[in-house]
C-alpha cells in the first residue's frame, strides 16, 4: 500500500518543481526583454555617433570576440565558478554554524556577534593581499575571500530566523518537556529556513564579487585575470565579453537559488 503513495508523492513533487520553474522563468521575461532593448539601442548609438571600439565597442563586436576567444573564456570561467561555489559552500557552513552557536549562547551573542558586525566594515580588498601571503595566489585564497564576503548575510538572516519564533510555542514545548535539540529541529530550524535561503540568495551574488576581487589582487587563472590582462592591452571587447559572462553567471546563480528556495519552502514565499 505504501508504494502507490510514494509514486503519487514523487509526481506531486515533480509537478510542483515544474510549476516553480515556469514561474521563475516568467519572472525574468521582462528583464530579458529590457536587456534586448538596451543592446539594440547600444548598437545604434555606437554606429550613429561613430564611437571608437576602444571606448565603447558594439554588442555585436563583443559577441564576435567572445566567439573567437571562447576557449580562453570558458577555461577561465570554470576556474572562477569553482572559486565561487567553494567559497559559497564554506560561507553557508560557517554562517549557519556561527548563527546556531550565537542563538544558543548568550556569551557568544554578546561577544562574537558584535565582532562579526565590526569585521563586516573591514574592506575585503584590504584583506585580500593577506590571504595571498598566507595561502598563495591559487584557488584557496580566492575561495576564502569569497567566504569572508558572503558569510555575513547568512549569519544575520539565520540568527533572525532562529529567534523569530513565538514565545508561546516555545513555552508550550517546554511544558511538554521537549529538549532544546527537539525545539531546535522541530521549530527553530524550519522557521529559520526561509530566512536562511534569503541570506543565501544575497550571498550568491556577493560571491561573484568576492571571486573577482581576489583575482584582481593576484591570480594565475580566472575571468578577473582575463579582465586585467585585456585592460592592459586595451582590448575593450574582450574586457566587456568577460564582464558579460560574469553578469550571466551571477544572474544564473541567483535564479537557481530563487528556484531552489521556491521548491524547498513551498509553504512560504521567500522574498
Amino acid at each position: 500500500m505504501k508504494r502507490p503513495r510514494i509514486g503519487i508523492t514523487r509526481v506531486l513533487i515533480s509537478r510542483l518543481s515544474l510549476a516553480n520553474l515556469k514561474e521563475t522563468l516568467m519572472e525574468y521575461q521582462l528583464a530579458m526583454l529590457a536587456v534586448i532593448v538596451v543592446l539594440v539601442l547600444w548598437e545604434i548609438v555606437v554606429v550613429v555617433f561613430g564611437i571608437r571600439e576602444i571606448i565603447l565597442p558594439k554588442p555585436t563586436r563583443i559577441f564576435s570576440v567572445m566567439i573567437e576567444e571562447r576557449a580562453l573564456l570558458i577555461r577561465n570561467m570554470w576556474v572562477t565558478l569553482y572559486e565561487i561555489l567553494v567559497g559559497f559552500a564554506l560561507s553557508v557552513i560557517v554562517g549557519i554554524g556561527l548563527a546556531v552557536a550565537i542563538v544558543h549562547s548568550k556569551i557568544l551573542e554578546k561577544t562574537l556577534y558584535p565582532l562579526i558586525v565590526a569585521f563586516q566594515n573591514v574592506p575585503r580588498v584590504a584583506v585580500g593581499p593577506l590571504l595571498v601571503i598566507w595561502l598563495g595566489s591559487g584557488i584557496a585564497s580566492k575561495s576564502i575571500l569569497v567566504l569572508l564576503v558572503c558569510f555575513f548575510p547568512i549569519v544575520v538572516n539565520t540568527v533572525t530566523g532562529l529567534k523569530d519564533v513565538r514565545q508561546e510555542m516555545i513555552n508550550l514545548l517546554l511544558a511538554l518537556r521537549a529538549s532544546k535539540s527537539q525545539i531546535f529541529w522541530k521549530v527553530r530550524l524550519p522557521n529559520a529556513f526561509p530566512y536562511i535561503l534569503s541570506g543565501m540568495k544575497i550571498a550568491i551574488t556577493l560571491a561573484v564579487i568576492g571571486a573577482i576581487i581576489g583575482e584582481f589582487i593576484a591570480a594565475e587563472q580566472g575571468l578577473g585575470l582575463i579582465i586585467m590582462v585585456a585592460t592592459a592591452g586595451l582590448n575593450t571587447p574582450l574586457v566587456m565579453g568577460a564582464i558579460a559572462i560574469l553578469v550571466i553567471m551571477g544572474g544564473a546563480l541567483y535564479a537557481l537559488m530563487s528556484f531552489l528556495a521556491e521548491i524547498m519552502t513551498p509553504w512560504r514565499k521567500v522574498s
